[in-house]
């Protein structure tokens, strides 16, 4: 207990008789006071424990027993100065001291009288001062009469509203009639502190006194009755949940005297039932039955209860051991992949490779996270199906494109009102078992902001090492993600971060060629064609021919998506013939397209007609597929200066600035005077300028269409070429080689100049189109122009003939990104 603490106070029924003690200024001992204020007339014990104030204690007690009781300002001071006690105490007698077994003096004093100090008379071994008596005429004046009458009904209502005070205090103090007395009484019982109890003992005017009291009553009044209100609340909810968790008990025994059992009960042994039963992990059935417990002793009503009966319900919703047979005769599933795929003989073999090593080792095998790249419409989410349909396993897909929150990953955790689990959870519970087949579609179109980035919470899921204890938000437990197969798809692989795509076994699926597009329409778009619009087999027939000019004059594309809308567009128009009751052509031949699918809407062939200088064709890489790409330099009077259109992006522009470097260092070998470059302005121009290009792999090309401006040789019209360029001359080596050929290809372009160190990436192009191409490999720039410049007969002779160049292949108002990398 804080030493020189008071433990009561003595309420005096009548006033006591006080000692004679005479009214002039004394010197006195000081008494500090540490966290109240001691009152004349007020009888109170104090435990004392710091040296000078049991010497005070000792040096008073064979004398007159009389102190000076000051309060301290400040209580953590030890030992306290007068500058760090009041000027205004009491005069107080010690009646009895006695010492404790833990060293501190128990004392009770009795104060008398208000006393100021006026003067310090010694400061060692005890703080004594000399002080002086304050009086004040104590005359009962009405207005005095009306402030005690006041005070005692405030505090009449205080005393009944406090549970620290005791009625006797109400009792003393109207047993009272002094009112300076009577305010004193009153404010050393209240719970206030030092500095209102020491601002009542200062004021000496007991009207005033009795004036400020009346205030600080009042402000207790209002706490007391707040508290009180605040109390009651409580007390009548817990009355209620109490009346309620009795009538409920006496419902239960009731209902088990009738032999009825109460439907929460019944609910809560259903739900124990289903969690042993469940086949969770020890850890997931523990903390299912911790909630059931939770949800046991909680009412139906409260807003908690429908939380943990949600919670619970997607526990005993997700796949714990369920899982499907996979099918592990691999020519069944060879067969299904063919059937429903023409082509891509990488992916069948991995697919097939998993089956194998499935029926070797088991389940010892971690599922292979496999991500297919390529083009749109070449088939990679129905790939995803067949694969499912292969292994004979559940097919379920998750699009990722434009999500920017984690927590679609990982789910919000419950503190959340609505809180649900994470997309990945959600759809194993609909998978509705532990192994199926998982499609991540669009991986290269996740986004993040400050919700997080999506991209991060992947890590886990498409991590082997890590999968088998993915840790979801809402469950709050892990979770086995091991036996399931993720394949993710993308466009392209430069948006995916580092550390994600090294989780993945990335497989191409490059571009179709027209051969493949003309078979899978055959095999596969046709007939399904048919069979949506209600058309037999029988009712219509597209002949190869016809197919070939769809794909040459009404689609231009990587993948099959267009070529299956313009077939279902003449089978619809079939129909309607046919429902018209009008005659319809039951072979769809190349004379009718233009009747069925209005004017060509691209053109086929070279995008160059003609051999002309200044104009090379490059090729480029885009999301979808490969394409060929014109660039044209033109020569004009003027100081040097160059010019670059077309959306070129920093790289691009920097290879056309090496370009220039180079035809200016090799002026001399090249045939052109190097005064030239300083007389005319040079303006090189990307077609299809609405559409941003960029990469270094337009390097030759630039150079090329820029020599043949400056010599006036003209470049071949056949030869698409792409390859980095050095200001030495050196051709390096780029990417996108396989589907540039096949873009290239598509244009009608059988020649392609590509760098030496690219040579290898041919082999992935089919061996059928490899024999139909002419594919030049080169490591210098001057084996480039000999490949691409006319000789300059051949020049003057083509510019007599009139040329035209062809119109775009790619419709002005659909521009796709390009990327010449």
């Amino acid at each position: 207990m804080p030493e020189d603490t008071p433990v009561f106070f003595d309420f005096p029924h009548q006033q006591r008789a006080l000692p004679d003690i005479q009214e002039t200024e004394r010197e006195l001992p000081v008494l500090p006071l540490i966290n109240t204020v001691l009152f004349p007339h007020m009888l109170a014990p104090l435990f004392v424990g710091r040296e000078r104030s049991v010497a005070v204690i000792e040096e008073v007690t064979g004398k007159d027993r009389l102190v000076l009781a000051i309060a301290q300002r400040e209580p953590d001071l030890e030992e306290a100065g007068l500058n760090e006690l009041y000027t205004i105490g009491v005069e107080a007698k010690v009646q009895r001291a006695l010492k404790m077994p833990d060293g501190t003096t128990s004392v009770v004093v009795q104060g008398l009288r208000r006393m100021r100090i006026i003067e310090v008379t010694q400061t060692n071994p005890t703080l004594r001062v000399r002080a002086v008596p304050l009086y004040v005429d104590e005359e009962r004046t009405l207005a005095v009469e009306a402030m005690m009458r006041a005070v005692l009904s405030l505090f009449e209502k205080v005393v009944k509203l406090s549970r620290t005070l005791p009625d006797d205090a109400y009792i003393s103090a109207m047993n009272i009639d002094e009112p300076g007395w009577l305010a004193d009484l009153i404010v050393s019982t209240l719970p206030l502190d030092v500095a209102h109890r020491q601002e009542i003992l200062e004021t000496l005017d007991p009207e005033e006194r009795l004036r400020r009291l009346s205030t600080m009553l009042t402000q207790e009044l209002d706490v007391l009755e707040l508290e009180s209100r605040i109390q009651n609340q409580v007390q009548k909810e817990v009355d209620r949940s109490q009346r309620e968790f009795f009538l409920r008990e006496q419902l239960k025994a009731i209902q088990r005297e009738l032999g009825q059992e109460d439907p929460i009960q019944r609910e809560l042994l259903e739900l124990r039932e289903r969690v042993n039963a469940s086949g969770m992990p020890d850890v997931a059935r523990a903390k299912a039955m911790d909630e059931l417990a939770r949800m046991e002793v909680m009412p139906p009503a409260a807003p908690e209860y429908s939380v943990i009966r949600t919670y619970v319900d997607w526990l005993l919703g997700l796949p714990w051991t369920e899982a499907t047979e996979d099918n592990r005769d691999l020519r069944a599933a060879a067969t299904i992949l063919e059937q429903n795929h023409y082509g891509l003989p990488k992916v069948k073999e991995r697919i097939l490779e998993f089956i194998a090593v499935r029926q070797l080792a088991g389940s010892k095998h971690k599922s292979p996270i496999l991500c297919f790249v390529g083009p749109p419409g070449v088939g990679k989410t129905s790939l995803g199906r067949s694969i499912a349909e292969a292994l004979d396993r559940k097919f379920v897909r998750l699009s990722l494109g434009g999500v920017h929150d984690e927590a679609e990953i990982r789910g919000h955790r419950r503190t959340y009102i609505g809180a649900l689990p994470g997309r990945i959870i959600q759809t194993m519970k609909n998978a509705g078992t532990i192994n199926p087949v998982f499609m991540l579609d669009e991986v290269d179109k996740l986004g993040s902001d400050f919700r997080g980035d999506p991209a991060a919470a992947l890590l886990e899921v498409l991590d082997p090492e890590q999968n088998n204890t993915f840790s979801d938000h809402y469950l709050d437990i892990p979770y086995d993600l091991s036996r399931v197969l993720f394949i993710t798809t993308a466009n392209l692989l430069d948006p995916i971060p580092d550390a994600l795509l090294d989780r993945m076994e990335v497989i191409e699926l490059p571009s179709y060629i027209e051969d493949e597009k003309l078979q899978i329409a055959r095999r596969f778009l046709v007939p399904k064609q048919c069979e949506a619009n209600g058309l037999s087999p029988d009712t219509i027939r597209f002949s190869d021919e016809a197919l070939r000019q769809i794909i040459r004059l009404y689609t231009y594309e990587a993948g099959v998506r267009n070529l299956e809308r313009e077939i279902g567009a003449i089978c619809r128009k079939t129909v309607r013939r046919i429902a018209e009751a009008r005659p319809y052509n039951r072979v769809i031949k190349p004379s009718l397209l233009e009747k069925h699918l209005g004017a060509p809407r691209y053109n086929y062939g070279l995008a160059e007609e003609a051999d002309e200088v200044g104009v090379a064709t490059g090729l480029v890489y885009t999301s979808n597929g490969g394409d060929t790409m014109p660039i044209e330099v033109t020569l004009m009077d003027g100081k040097g200066n160059l010019t670059l259109t077309g959306q070129l992006g920093e790289v691009m522009q920097e290879s056309a600035q090496a370009a220039l470097s180079y035809a200016r260092t090799n002026a001399r070998r090249l045939g052109i005077e190097s005064r030239r470059f300083d007389k005319v302005d040079i303006h090189i121009h990307v077609a299809e300028g609405a559409v941003p290009k960029e990469g270094p792999s337009a390097g030759i090309t630039l150079a090329t269409a820029l020599i043949s401006a400056l010599t006036r040789r003209a470049v071949r019209h056949d030869v698409a070429m792409t390859g980095e360029i050095t200001l030495r001359g050196r051709v390096l080596p780029v990417g996108g080689i396989k589907e540039k050929v096949l873009g290239a290809y598509r244009a009608g372009i059988t020649k392609i100049i590509l760098p030496r160190k690219n040579e290898h990436d041919i082999a992935e192009i089919p061996a059928n189109l490899r024999r139909r191409l002419i594919c030049v490999y080169v490591s210098q720039m001057d084996e480039v122009l000999t490949e691409t410049l006319c000789p300059q007969t051949e020049t003057k002779r083509s510019s007599k003939k009139k040329t035209k160049t062809a119109t775009p292949k790619a419709p002005l108002s659909e521009p796709s990104d390009k990327t010449a990398e």
